[in-house]
């Protein structure tokens, strides 16, 4: 995968990014595309099935109250630039919240995404993926509908 970001940032003539300047939820828009790219590609290679029960699989993983869950399961193991961009994410000023979800489980949630476009900008696609896997454990993807 990061073979894959330097060949897009190259074809698109994107320059390098300091991480920094980059607003919470401006990383928590791009973590929750990987994050949702992520579980489908998951969902998709556990075998071929009609689209919409795909589509129900993932949006149980993917909604804010799913998120919120697993940031229990995984914040604990988080580095301190982690548990820092996870801060800044939950305590940030979203200006839409989730319909299904508390106030409390949205911040987590934007945190939690925040974490992922961090990771994805800076080439930790492994580390996404482990802290994912640690967050969801294999009989979840199975038995979840």
């Amino acid at each position: 995968m990061e073979e894959s970001l330097n060949y897009l940032k190259e074809q698109f003539h994107l320059g390098e990014i300091d991480i920094r300047t980059y607003s919470p939820l401006t990383l928590a828009y791009i973590g929750d595309a990987i994050y949702d790219l992520v579980i489908r590609t998951i969902l998709v290679e556990m075998g071929n099935t009609q689209v919409n029960k795909l589509h129900k699989r993932a949006s149980s993983f993917v909604k804010a109250t799913a998120q919120s869950e697993m940031i229990k399961k995984i914040e604990g193991v988080f580095t301190q630039e982690e548990q820092t961009i996870y801060q800044r994410g939950k305590n940030s000023k979203p200006h839409t919240t989730a319909k299904n979800a508390s106030l409390t489980e949205y911040k987590r949630a934007t945190g939690f995404e925040a974490v992922m476009g961090y990771l994805y900008l800076t080439n930790q696609w492994e580390r996404m993926i482990d802290l994912i896997k640690m967050g969801i454990d294999e009989g979840e993807m199975n038995g979840r509908k």
